[in-house]
């Protein structure tokens, strides 16, 4: 019997005025409030109302849930039960950062927030962690097995030769452990998020039982069906249907998978590399060409000064973090991502700034083409209230990151450079709300 695992990623980046404490309007999503409010209307609501969540492996980042538990409960309880009656769910680092980027020790808080979170919300500690934009080296493999992950999910160049048969490999860290990865087939990715797949279900269908690998898998932002492709949250279910009346046909998840086929064959890790930057995680970090509007002229330049601007903020943040939380402050980071999601819980001032710290890095702010744009504007949101949360030492923190801000030059001349926006975009609002 042949198996299929379709996956969907589904993450939007944290959106929430870190003042404020909730998303404030964004013109770009009307007729509605926000972009949140937007692809759940599109995506998310359709996929739990029509059981599409049943049928498919799927993640959401933690941030993404936040907004869901507050915002739109009866989605947010649907995802859980759709998890509840299959197991489909794996885990996701609690933000979406570039994991390769971070230091050993912000991995680890990562890793760990997001499994916590995930306890909470399923009940259940996760086989396996989606890793934001895929992007991968060998010391982020050893912190997920170190964590207990058994798996993840690669696009196919990212190891040196794919398994046979479309089976998952073995990666060995230097860490002496080791954790299995599913290469997914990446002409089927493409044909749904970009070619014409979510056109016709019937052939989708074949296309997937009719595929000469033992292990057929799929994997795509979740956001795909219905938000990015209209009417593609319809043809999912059509296909999840059809599949499941075809005797030769296993529809399933990764661990199930696993659990009826230990994983011998060892396969070598390609890194740094991500599924969405063929300069492997250059995109969140240079001008390495990949960007959103290919037709439009533009430079990214920008990325490294906002990039060496904020690991520069993030040294001095996490050494204040480190001088003054009492007892083994690392240990209480990791231990806080067991309550940082709730809203009903105390916010340690000392705790909120290491979560800030943590939260602008988003890789969102690097992925599109401009400093100005609302992504980049928001993890500097992030960065000021790190800043306003270090206390004294808050004048020099901001007069260091604006030094560095000062060479990231926006496309749009009436922005100016990083400097400008922080000082008119987020400083500016910032003295509104107050």
């Amino acid at each position: 019997m042949k198996s299929v695992v379709i996956h969907g990623h589904f993450y939007q980046p944290p959106r929430e005025d870190p003042w404020a404490d909730r998303v404030l309007p964004e013109p770009s999503a009307a007729p509605f409030h926000d972009w949140n409010e937007r692809i759940e209307h599109e995506c998310y609501g359709p996929l739990v109302a029509n059981g599409a969540l049943t049928g498919i492996s799927f993640d959401f980042g933690s941030t993404l849930f936040e907004w869901l538990e507050r915002n739109a409960p009866h989605t947010y309880a649907g995802v859980l039960a759709a998890d509840r009656a299959t197991g489909n769910a794996i885990a996701q680092p609690y933000h979406h950062v570039i994991l390769p980027l971070a230091t050993r020790r912000d991995k680890v808080t990562e890793v760990r927030w997001g499994i916590a979170d995930f306890r909470r919300r399923f009940g259940r500690s996760p086989g396996g962690m989606w890793l934001p934009e895929t992007a991968v080296d060998e010391e982020t493999l050893d912190v997920l097995a170190l964590e207990g992950i058994q798996f993840t999910v690669l696009a196919p160049h990212q190891v040196a030769a794919a398994p046979p048969r479309g089976g998952p490999g073995r990666v060995r860290t230097s860490g002496g452990r080791s954790i299995v990865v599913f290469p997914y087939d990446g002409g089927l990715a493409q044909g749904v998020a970009f070619g014409e797949s979510l056109k016709d279900a019937g052939l989708w269908a074949a296309q997937l039982a009719n595929h000469d690998a033992d292990l057929v898998t799929l994997a795509t932002d979740g956001e795909t069906y219905g938000h990015h492709k209209k009417g593609g949250d319809r043809v999912l279910a059509s296909v999840i249907a059809n599949l499941r009346t075809r005797p030769d046909v296993a529809l399933e998840n990764y661990s199930s998978y696993l659990a009826r086929h230990p994983v011998t064959t060892d396969v070598t890790l390609v890194a740094p590399t991500s599924w969405s930057c063929a300069h492997g995680v250059e995109r969140w970090r240079s001008n390495c060409g990949c960007k959103m509007a290919f037709d439009r002229p533009s430079q990214q330049e920008w990325r490294t000064p906002l990039r060496d601007g904020l690991n520069w903020l993030a040294e001095r943040v996490h050494a204040i973090y480190a001088r003054e939380a009492p007892g083994d402050a690392w240990a209480a980071r990791d231990r806080y991502g067991e309550v940082v999601g709730r809203s009903d819980r105390e916010r340690p001032p000392l705790l909120e700034l290491e979560k800030y710290a943590l939260r602008m890095f988003t890789s969102c702010g690097w992925f599109f083409d401009d400093i100005a744009g609302i992504e980049a504007i928001q993890i500097l949101r992030y960065a000021a209230r790190a800043i306003e949360l270090a206390g004294p030492e808050s004048p020099a923190l901001e007069a260091g990151l604006l030094e560095q801000l000062a060479k990231a030059h926006s496309n749009d001349p009436p922005e100016g450079s990083g400097r400008d926006v922080y000082l008119n975009r987020v400083l500016h609002g910032r003295s509104e709300k107050r």
